[in-house]
């Protein structure tokens, strides 16, 4: 288990964090740029070390009804890297379609040949870019590269095994 101190030196390492202390000694990090009106990343870290970190956004941690994951027993890598994945879930916002949108941009012909860059959708409502640079496919998820493949088949057979299809 991480203290305090530990916690909040983790926490200082993310520039884009701003403290705000409150009340009985706790602090709160916030998000400033979140694309949300949810800022706070970190929320009522105690002294004693109990504390929560946002991760509304996020599969796979148990959270209370507001989103946040108790942290209190969290080493050093957890800790770190749930902070790192919620600023990224507070940095990017999903994109919103309705089936009706879906089902119209799928009926939408398309030439393989005149595509160079395009949205793939898939579970969860995620998305992923598929481009066509420098006589190779690349799979982008957001700004990070997920992918590179070196026919436009290759690059479709993958994202289609991993869930995507396209609009």
């Amino acid at each position: 288990m991480l203290s305090f101190d530990q916690k909040v030196m983790i926490l200082e390492s993310f520039p884009e964090l701003k403290r705000k202390d409150v009340s009985l000694g706790r602090v709160n990090y916030q998000y400033e740029e979140s694309l949300y009106e949810k800022k706070n990343v970190a929320f009522h870290l105690h002294p004693n070390g109990n504390g929560f970190i946002y991760a509304g956004n996020l599969e796979g941690y148990d959270t209370d009804d507001k989103g946040f994951v108790n942290i209190r027993s969290y080493d050093e890598d957890a800790f770190r890297r749930l902070v790192e994945e919620s600023i990224r879930s507070l940095s990017y916002r999903k994109p919103e379609w309705n089936e009706r949108s879906v089902r119209e941009a799928a009926s939408v012909p398309r030439s393989r040949s005149e595509v160079s860059s395009s949205t793939w959708f898939g579970p969860d409502r995620q998305s992923l870019i598929l481009r066509h640079e420098d006589d190779l496919w690349y799979v982008y998820a957001g700004a990070s590269l997920e992918m590179v493949l070196e026919t436009y088949e290759e690059a479709e057979q993958y994202l289609q095994e991993e869930g995507f299809f396209l609009l």
